[in-house]
This record gives structure tokens, C-alpha cells and sequence, in this order.
């Protein structure tokens, strides 16, 4: 197991390192990641691809330097060499200057090379890293699958050190980790499901490859995604750079979310009529760690639609795609499901789906010790000091009074209020029993401050939302 940073990550050197390892044991030799192609041939691709992307990235400058192409497709001088030779022969291409050293060269398209240009970038606008076969994104995700990931007692107390959660709570979603199941989160609304399903990515040891993009049947599809991956830093990295193949990425493994916008049509291929590539969907981009789906009961799409979505990849590991010239193509569905979602699972769906699902456990509210944590926690690191008197005025004449469940979500929401009370009347940062009735009423939404022994129920929760908090 790698030693977890407090981010719950392992340096690129023990990463890269441990992943070397693992493919050397199973093929003996270094994966194809890792490997810079010397020539046309390895990088697997047709010449008429790398042709056009050589071409569109001349186009933007219609004078480029070898420099600039290599930066621009991720690929060794000598394979761009290769490339522009080819369009050279073509007259697509002429050498404008070449000076003492081997990379001091630089290219200029010719009429016939600027129109060819032009139609080919009007045809596809992707222009940037040479993609890599599908078989060898296969391969990668298979060597780095999220079912050779485990954790131990220790690494999940290491990755949620800085976090109040009771410990058996933190003990099941370990064990949920190490069966790569896919797992359900449910309870009440504030409860902290999303946060805490947002954290597991601090579980996940080691790094994975992922490439700029890939090509099926002549068409691209990108996956490398700034949103979605975090790459290891390059300081750390600079060890690896001189004998891997820029057209991959090493980063962190994926943590993709997506919540009540998600649609049957974003768990497909996206094709883009303009730009002429595809993006990978969601859960595609997460391969090799975790994608969750928040709020599910909550999307446009009906609970149903989306569950029988997800039956034939949780049972096969495999997930079908098709490109818009009809061309169908399987991708491994290698990712640990997280479903979070307020409702009961079996409000959600039925029995042959829940079986499917390794692990559903519930996070409700918290104990008033761990409640009292989560407060005086959140008020120091909003630089509010909580004294008992006021913590024990919140519980009794605010959350018991009122019967609002001790949620973890409260304690940020209601210190925020008071410490913005704080700032604009320019007090002592204390919490006190009136900045606490304040927020409180501002929080809620009430006309008056609670009591615990008022009666008119205006002045209370009203009783249909007390659950939710």
C-alpha cells in the first residue's frame, strides 16, 4: 500500500513507480504509456490522422517551428519528422529554414498544404495531442483498474483525519472500497452525503494515465478532462518526463460528479457538429476511479431510465458506444459507483437493481458530541470562539425546541451568518445567544426568533420540514 499524503495521494515517483511494478510483473516489459513511439508505425495511428493534425496545427501559425509541433502532438521530433516528410512529398509542406541543430527547423504550407489545411480543420477543429488507439486505452485502464485498489483501517482514518464522522460509518465505506461494488449513500438532506461521497477520492491510491484523447474508426474522442483530472505535479514528475509518452497525462485517480442535471443523452458519446470530435460522457472520464451520481430521485430522467442505464456496465464491466457513421464500439466501465441520494433505496428502484449495489449505507444526523466537534471546528476556522453556554443554548432552545435534527450541515450554514453578523457590526468574534437566534431565523426563514416555550407555530420549524433540516 502507498503512504497516503494528507490529501490521500501518493507522490508521483512511488505512483509511476508501483504502477511500472505491476505491468512488468504481469508482461515483463514497460507499458505502452510509458514508451515515446519512434516512429509513425508506433504510434499505432493512420498516416492520413496525424497527417491532418500536423496540418491544422501549421495552419494556425501557416509558418511553425518543429518545436511547436512537437509540443503541440505531444510527440518525439523524430515521429514529427516523419509526419512532415510525408507532407513534404505531398507538397503540403515546405522547409522555410533549418539551422545548425536537427530541431532548429522550421515548416511552411504551401497553397495546396493551407487549402488542405482549411478543409480538414472545417471537416474536425480538434488540434492538440496525437489520440491513442482504443486498445491501448483499453490496456491502460485494465493495468490501473479501480478493482486493484484497496485500503486499510489506517488509510481511511489517514484520509479523514480532519473530518467528524463516526467511525463505523468510515469503517463500511472502506470495506465498500475494497469490493469495487458500487455503493449506495442515503439520508436526509444535509446530512453531508455529497461531501463525504466527494472526499472518497482521497481513498484512492496511487495514479492512473490518461490520454489527451482517442481515436475510433478515423474519429476522436477527448478524454483528457481539466475539470476532471488532476495531474501529478510536474515537479515530481520531472523524473518520468524523458521516458514517457507525452500523449498520456499521469494524474491523480478521477472523482466525476454529476447531480440533477444529468440526462440519459450525457451518458452517451457527445458529438459536436461544429468543432467535428467527440467528448467523452461522464462516467467514461472517470474510469479508473469514482463516479457519482448526487441527488438521484432528482434528475430530469426518470429514476428507472437511469438505474436500467446502469445495469448491463455493472454487471459486464463494459459499456457500449456508438460514433454517428453507426460504428459501435465497447469501452471498459471501470469506475466505483457512488449513488447518493435522500430517499430510501427502496423508494428508488427494485429488487433486481438493489442487488446490484454492493454496499447502501445511511448517514443521518450526527451524536451531540460529534455534533459539538463539527461547531466548535467550523467556528475556529471561521476565527469565532463558541463557548459551552452558547453551544448548549443551540441544542436546547434552537434544535430541541424546534425538533431539528442535529444535520451536519447546519453548524457551517448558521457560524457563517454569525460571523457575517460579526464583520458588519464590527463585534468581538464571540458566538452569543442572540447571533444565534439571529442567523437561526435568518437560516429558516422565520418571522420571530424561536423559544422553546412558545406555542404560535409561527415563531417554529414548521413541522413538514423538520426532517430535512
Amino acid at each position: 500500500m502507498l503512504e497516503h499524503q494528507d490529501a490521500g495521494q501518493a507522490t508521483l515517483p512511488e505512483a509511476v513507480a508501483s504502477m511500472v511494478r505491476h505491468v512488468q510483473a504481469d508482461h515483463g516489459t514497460l507499458p505502452a504509456w510509458h514508451v515515446p513511439p519512434r516512429s509513425i508505425a508506433d504510434t499505432g495511428l493512420e498516416v492520413s490522422l496525424l497527417l491532418g493534425l500536423l496540418l491544422k496545427a501549421a495552419y494556425l501559425h501557416r509558418s511553425v517551428s518543429l518545436t511547436i509541433l512537437t509540443d503541440t502532438l505531444k510527440l518525439p521530433a523524430s515521429v514529427v519528422n516523419e509526419i512532415a516528410a510525408v507532407a513534404v512529398r505531398e507538397r503540403l509542406l515546405e522547409v522555410a529554414h533549418r539551422g545548425a541543430s536537427d530541431i532548429d527547423v522550421r515548416f511552411r504550407l504551401t497553397d495546396a498544404g493551407y487549402a488542405r489545411a482549411a478543409e480538414t480543420s472545417a471537416r474536425c477543429s480538434y488540434t492538440g495531442a496525437a489520440p491513442v488507439t482504443l486498445q491501448a486505452y483499453l490496456d491502460a485502464v485494465q493495468h490501473h483498474s479501480i478493482h486493484h485498489a484497496s485500503v486499510t483501517k489506517a488509510d481511511v482514518t489517514a484520509a479523514f483525519h480532519n473530518l467528524v464522522v463516526p467511525i463505523q460509518l468510515l469503517d463500511a465505506i472502506g470495506m465498500a472500497l475494497n469490493t469495487a461494488r458500487a455503493l449506495m449513500i442515503y439520508g436526509p438532506p444535509g446530512s453531508g452525503k455529497t461531501y463525504l461521497a466527494q472526499r472518497l477520492g482521497a481513498l484512492l491510491p496511487g495514479a492512473v494515465p490518461v490520454p489527451h484523447a482517442i481515436t475510433v474508426a478515423g474519429e476522436i474522442i477527448q478524454i483528457m478532462d481539466p475539470l476532471v483530472h488532476t495531474p501529478i505535479d510536474e515537479s515530481e514528475a520531472s523524473l518520468t518526463h524523458r521516458s514517457m509518452d507525452r500523449r498520456w497525462v499521469v494524474c491523480h485517480r478521477p472523482v466525476v460528479l454529476t447531480g440533477g442535471e444529468l440526462t440519459l443523452s450525457m451518458l452517451d458519446l457527445r458529438y459536436d457538429s461544429n468543432t467535428g470530435f467527440y467528448q467523452a460522457p461522464p462516467h467514461m472520464k472517470a474510469n479508473n476511479g469514482i463516479y457519482i451520481v448526487d441527488d438521484l430521485g432528482r434528475q430530469m430522467v426518470g429514476v428507472d431510465q437511469l438505474l436500467n442505464r446502469w445495469i448491463v456496465p455493472l454487471d459486464r464491466g463494459i459499456d457500449m458506444f456508438t460514433l454517428h457513421s453507426g460504428v459501435r464500439f465497447s469501452v471498459s466501465f471501470d469506475v466505483w459507483p457512488v449513488f447518493s441520494t435522500n430517499l430510501e433505496p427502496t423508494q428508488l428502484s427494485d429488487d433486481a437493481f438493489l442487488r446490484r449495489l454492493g454496499s447502501k449505507l445511511y448517514v443521518g444526523p450526527l451524536s451531540i458530541d460529534d455534533y459539538r466537534q463539527v461547531c466548535l471546528r467550523t467556528a475556529a476556522e471561521l476565527g469565532l470562539t463558541c463557548p459551552e453556554p452558547a453551544f448548549d443554548f443551540l441544542l436546547e432552545s434552537l434544535h430541541f425546541s424546534t425538533d431539528t435534527p442535529l444535520l451536519a450541515c447546519i453548524p457551517r450554514d448558521l457560524l457563517r451568518l454569525v460571523a457575517s453578523h460579526v464583520r458588519y457590526h464590527g463585534h468581538t468574534p464571540h458566538v452569543t445567544e442572540e447571533g444565534l437566534c439571529d442567523a437561526w431565523q435568518s437560516y429558516y426563514g422565520l418571522r420571530g426568533a424561536p423559544d422553546a416555550s412558545t406555542t404560535d407555530n409561527e415563531h417554529r420549524w414548521p413541522a413538514g420540514h423538520r426532517a430535512a433540516g
